[in-house]
């Protein structure tokens, strides 16, 4: 009985992990979309930041929402926020 509630928590857990994700993707486009606007980077760093927003938008669509996550923060890191 005890492995089966531990069991079911452990899955319960790991499957929010993914909800977790997935609600962050939004917030970093966003955050993504405004700084580019007053973003004083060069055009192929701006390239970059562009491929990698969309590249994070296309795998949060998916489902993919941890490869969102790492997209969207290396863009992130170009952009400095």
């Amino acid at each position: 009985m005890k492995k089966t509630i531990v069991s079911t928590l452990v899955l319960f857990a790991a499957l929010n992990v993914g909800t977790v994700f997935a609600g962050s993707c939004p917030m970093d486009m966003k955050q993504i979309d405004s700084a580019v606007g007053n973003s004083y980077l060069n055009s192929t760093d701006l390239d970059k930041v562009k491929a990698l927003r969309t590249e994070g938008e296309k795998l949060h669509k998916s489902g993919n929402h941890s490869g969102s996550v790492a997209a969207l923060s290396k863009a992130k890191d170009l952009l400095g926020i």
